[in-house]
């Protein structure tokens, strides 16, 4: 199951729609419709999503100017875009790429081979979201399970700290700060504390401890946290 990942459905036809969500709801994916531009900004300016699926043509803003804009725009700019429009010919896929769409999907196309494809550029842009087991050292952590694991030894931790060391584990050895990890792990829109990641960090040590794996959460003064290995 693709577990806390959302995606914003960017696409004007309710047909295509209900298609996308049949296709991906059981696979645990969390959606969010828009259908058009000006929809889809409300709906990022809510909540930004892990991944962004953009119908080319649509009335009023077309999806690659849609595209652009989000690459302008600092908050936006890494979100992970596939473009899926009926327009198959070369130079209307180099148009998408060039805009900033990441994959390109023509209509008709097939649920399957678009999941593969979701989780294709999720391994690459945002791994946190992958469905893969994540490595790092000793430590394993498997998304579609819950699991974590030192070794071969069943780690037991809180949904947050799951989360946390997920995040942690798909981007090893980088520093972040308090604000990065409340924007990555709790969303860009949660209201709490800069401290409160502090709790959630000791208490992710905690659980790693009885296995000797706490050192690697380690923090770095005045800059934030990050995962190494000792």
């Amino acid at each position: 199951m693709a577990l806390d990942t959302t995606i914003l459905l960017v696409e004007d036809e309710p047909a295509i729609l209900d298609l996308l969500e049949f296709a991906l709801v059981p696979k645990g994916y969390k959606l969010v419709r828009a259908l058009n531009a000006d929809e889809a900004r409300q709906a990022i300016r809510s909540q930004l999503p892990d991944l962004v699926i953009l119908d080319w043509m649509m009335p009023g803003e077309s999806g690659v100017q849609l595209a652009r804009a989000l690459r302008a725009d600092p908050r936006t700019r890494p979100l992970p875009i596939i473009m899926l429009t009926a327009k198959a010919e070369e130079g209307d896929k180099i148009a998408g790429l060039d805009a900033g769409a990441d994959d390109y999907v023509t209509k008709p196309f097939s649920p399957r081979e678009l999941i593969s494809r979701i989780n294709a550029l999720l391994r690459r842009r945002a791994p946190e979201h992958a469905e893969e087991p994540l490595l790092f050292g000793n430590l394993t952590v498997d998304p579609g399970k819950h699991e974590v694991r030192v070794g071969s030894k069943l780690v037991d931790m809180g949904a947050t700290e799951f989360r946390l060391l997920r995040f942690f584990v798909a981007h090893p050895e980088r520093v972040y700060s308090r604000a990065q990890l409340l924007d990555q792990v709790w969303g860009d829109h949660s209201f709490i504390e800069e401290r409160t990641v502090d709790v959630h960090i000791l208490r992710l040590r905690k659980a790693l401890a009885p296995f000797g794996a706490e050192e690697m959460v380690q923090t770095v003064r005045g800059a934030g946290y990050r995962l190494a290995k000792t």
